[in-house]
């Protein structure tokens, strides 16, 4: 018959990997929400970026052109 005795170090490595699990665990719940966050505010700079490029640089074929500032004649009669 063996006479099997568990390795001392076992039950601390046993705790220290659970331990190091659960902190892994924690940092992948906090990239989760940080990766959600940066989802939100791309989609809102991707529709920014929309909207600027919507009223700064219209399409020629849907644009109209923007007629020249007249000047008032009264104010440059002499």
């Amino acid at each position: 018959m063996l006479n099997w005795r568990r390795d001392p170090g076992y039950e601390l490595r046993m705790k220290q990997l659970r331990s190091e699990i659960e902190q892994i665990e924690r940092e992948t719940e906090q990239l989760r929400r940080e990766n959600a966050r940066l989802r939100t505010l791309n989609a809102r700079q991707k529709a920014l970026n929309s909207s600027i490029r919507r009223l700064c640089f219209p399409d020629a074929s849907n644009s109209n052109p923007i007629p020249p500032t007249e000047l008032d004649s009264s104010s440059s009669s002499p």
